[in-house]
């Protein structure tokens, strides 16, 4: 099959005043580490790869199982003990065949966290545990890499933007790491709350490459689905 002019296949976001040429450029010339291919990872990663952006790189020492697949759109049942980056890299090449991908079948460490984000503009947190948002927002810090933070639980999501221009760290958010990595996050979820907030991240992302718009930096947006009230909080 012959291959889509760029124009074409980004036409509807190439419209747009917020993005035109110049934004699509720099989305080819982006490169974005996304931490986690589950429930926040996989709208995360198919918007992102969807919309352009040039280098998707996908860390994750998990494999797919059958409880995955009611929120973690990136994969197939026929998938199950299949390694998730691998699945997830071979499901956003066939979305778009010009993004460079690269999978990590392994857990982001204090070990290898520098060495991986060092090799990326931007990361985004897909993750689900304390321990390792600490990681990510210190190395962050230490390489002035902006981070796409992202949690959610149940019917409720937040999304916040840590080291950007100058902006706050997560640890202003959770100043107390030792009082959290002692806590079981509860894995109760509806699917739609990670596809939300996962969006919203992908969002962030776009915003930032492209300079449209206003970052979350400095602000928390939380939603509850259950009533659709959302708010920004002021951090």
């Amino acid at each position: 099959m012959e291959k889509p002019d760029w124009k074409e296949r980004y036409a509807r976001q190439l419209i747009l005043p917020e993005i035109g040429e110049a934004g699509q450029e720099k989305l080819r010339k982006a490169k974005v580490l996304i931490v986690g291919a589950g429930g926040l990872g996989s709208p995360i990663a198919l918007y992102l790869c969807g919309a352009g952006v040039g280098t998707l790189g996908i860390i994750d020492d998990d494999t797919v199982s059958i409880s995955n697949l009611q929120r973690q759109i990136l994969y197939t049942e026929a998938e199950q003990g299949l390694p998730k980056s691998q699945c997830a890299v071979q499901r956003l090449r066939q979305l778009n065949s010009e993004t460079g991908l690269h999978h990590y079948p392994f857990r982001l460490t204090a070990d290898n966290a520098e060495e991986m984000i060092r090799q990326y503009d931007i990361v985004v947190d897909g993750c689900d545990n304390y321990t390792t948002r600490y990681i990510i927002n210190d190395v962050c810090e230490k390489l002035q890499k902006p981070y796409i933070y992202g949690a959610i639980s149940g019917f409720s999501g937040q999304v916040s933007v840590f080291h950007y221009q100058g902006g706050p760290s997560y640890r202003d958010l959770y100043p107390d790491e030792k009082e959290l990595s002692q806590i079981s996050p509860f894995k109760g979820v509806i699917g739609i709350t990670p596809g939300i907030t996962g969006s919203i991240q992908a969002l962030e992302v776009i915003k930032i490459i492209t300079g449209c718009g206003e970052v979350l930096s400095g602000k928390l947006w939380t939603i509850n689905l259950l009533t659709l009230e959302n708010h920004i909080i002021l951090l």
